[in-house]
């Protein structure tokens, strides 16, 4: 784990036109990535149990993945919003998050990415996977100036994210939860340490600017 000083260094502010400002950072191995999503009890049980989603799990509706661990506590209020009582990490394959980013576009107009709006238009509604750059949080969950990547799953995507990309499931709500009492404690370097080692996750020139990321060096 990361000491406070150096998390604090990766995740402080930054300009935001800085060459890091849109660079997914992500628990990840040489074929895996790491996401997270909340859920109420029921589902997140039976995920963590069998390490894949029931069948009654829509297959067929948009669903939204974080890489950010922060960004999900954002999002869930530490695993205290209802519906969200529980928080997964998701082990995916690298293959199946690339697929995904490959077939992407962004939820709202970038002029840095589409050279006007009629092209974004187009790519809109050729495509089921949706792109979103969110100020990514601090351990207090206030917005920093640089961006976590928001992923939007759906058709093509949600099922074979469900049924193909998955590796392993996790509840990690206890984390969440120790993690919350730390920050409330004031000791922010032992929350700090609990932290997923979130490092940037490099992408190919392709997929750099398919998504507007900016480069990993």
């Amino acid at each position: 784990m990361k000491s406070y000083e150096e998390t604090t260094a990766d995740r402080g502010t930054t300009a935001d036109d800085a060459p890091t400002n849109r660079q997914i950072r992500a628990l990840h191995t040489a074929e895996t990535v790491t996401v997270y999503q909340a859920y109420k009890p029921q589902i997140a049980s039976f995920a963590a149990r069998e390490g894949r989603f029931p069948d009654t799990w829509s297959r067929e509706r948009m669903t939204w993945v974080k890489p950010s661990f922060l960004w999900m506590m954002y999002r869930c209020g530490w695993a205290a919003k209802k519906l969200q009582e529980h928080v997964l990490a998701l082990e995916i394959t690298r293959e199946g998050f690339e697929a995904a980013l490959a077939g992407a576009c962004l939820s709202h107009f970038d002029r840095k990415v589409y050279p006007d709006r009629d092209t974004w238009g187009r790519r809109l509604h050729a495509t089921t996977v949706r792109v979103q750059w969110d100020p990514e949080r601090d351990l207090h969950l206030r917005p920093l100036a640089h961006r976590s990547l928001q992923l939007g799953l759906a058709g093509w995507a949600t099922r074979a994210y469900a049924d193909e990309w998955l590796v392993s499931v996790r509840d990690v709500t206890p984390l969440a939860h120790e993690m919350h009492d730390l920050v409330r404690s004031g000791d922010l370097a032992a929350a700090s340490a609990l932290l997923p080692d979130e490092r940037p996750y490099a992408l190919t020139p392709d997929l750099t600017a398919t998504i507007g990321a900016s480069p990993v060096a």
